[in-house]
């Protein structure tokens, strides 16, 4: 019989060992999956992990790790706050969407004027887009007791349908033709978020991933705050005693994570993507869940994850392509990666103890 036992503390190992363990089981697993579907499992996984780094055209997909990376990481530096102490924002893909939306609006709304100004009102009217809506649920839990999971999660849907009522609506280009979506930003000067070195992928969203990396490793080892996020994450009882308000930690960790979501969309919206449209979304906000849990929660794990992430999301669409992988199995070869390390982490708190059946 397998059997459970709790360790009295949990395991640094295994703490540090689960997301390389979860990686290397995704391979394995995911090789079997591309396998069933009739494709050779080794070649699959060398074009998922290997040929965007180093296969005949790296020097096309290195760029895109950045370009993928930064919203990732961007999105999971906010979500990990929360998470810290126990604040489990999941609508950040709704937050992403209203902060492009509102970042977007900002800039179309001046077209086709030119000013240095228009840009960082864009990235403004993002960042207190993305965190307004998050700020939904957390007043409702605050007043009314209801579940930010819940609340945050159906919030994603109601901004799915603002997106698609503005680029068949108010952010529909008049010089369209009548097709949805707004006007590309990328010929708006002064309102696209192009590369700041060409040819790299670097651009403000990325730089200001980087940057939200530094604060949030900053905040969590050395401000009183982030000690008040780590020690409410782990002794709420503690926490309380100790004289944190939990409200007010609740509407700084959703803010927190619903402005760098909202931050995440701007940047998306005015660089690579280029207009708001009806599949602006990827589904970032959810693929940043991941990213944080297989960061650890850690904004140095973080970053390495978000990067890990992107080169699934660059080698999924090669594998797609060249070897004719359905999108789908992509999907579940990601979603792998979560359940693996969710998995695995049970045994930073049990050991597994193989015991006897009928023994005393």
């Amino acid at each position: 019989m397998i059997r459970l036992e709790k360790r009295a503390e949990p395991s640094q190992l295994w703490s540090l060992l689960t997301p390389v363990v979860a990686v290397i089981t995704t391979m394995i697993a995911g090789g079997l999956l591309f396998a069933a579907l009739g494709k050779n499992p080794f070649v699959a996984i060398r074009t998922i992990f290997y040929d965007p780094l180093f296969g005949e055209f790296a020097f096309y997909y290195r760029p895109q790790l950045l370009v993928k990376g930064g919203p990732l990481i961007l999105i999971a530096i906010g979500l990990s706050l929360g998470f810290r102490a126990g604040i489990w924002n999941i609508g950040a893909e709704g937050q992403y969407i209203i902060g492009a939306l509102c970042g977007a609006g900002a800039g179309l709304a001046l077209y086709p004027m030119e000013s240095v100004l228009i840009f960082p009102l864009m990235i403004l009217c993002g960042l207190l887009g993305g965190m307004l809506w998050a700020m939904i649920p957390a007043i409702l839990k605050l007043k009314f007791g209801t579940n930010e999971i819940l609340v945050s999660l159906m919030l994603v849907y109601v901004a799915e349908q603002l997106l698609a009522s503005m680029s068949l609506g108010l952010l529909k280009n008049p010089e369209g033709f009548g097709f949805p979506g707004s006007r590309n930003l990328q010929d708006y000067p002064s309102a696209h978020n192009a590369e700041l070195i060409a040819g790299t992928g670097m651009h403000w969203g990325v730089l200001t991933a980087f940057i939200a990396v530094i604060f949030a490793y900053v905040l969590l080892k050395k401000h009183m705050l982030g000690f008040n996020i780590r020690l409410t994450g782990e002794a709420p009882r503690a926490a309380r005693f100790g004289g944190v308000n939990p409200n007010r930690l609740i509407l700084f960790c959703m803010g927190a994570s619903g402005a760098l979501a909202g931050l995440a969309g701007l940047f998306e919206v005015a660089g690579p993507a280029g207009q708001v449209s009806i599949d602006f979304n990827v589904g970032y906000g959810f693929t940043a869940i991941i990213v944080a849990f297989l960061g650890r929660l850690h904004p140095v794990g973080i970053l390495l994850a978000g990067l890990l992430m992107a080169l699934t999301y660059i080698g999924g669409d090669i594998a797609q392509s060249s070897l004719s992988l359905p999108s789908a199995a992509i999907q579940v070869f990601q979603g792998m990666l979560l359940f693996f390390l969710l998995a695995f982490d049970v045994l930073t708190n049990f050991r597994i103890r193989l015991a006897v059946k009928g023994a005393a």
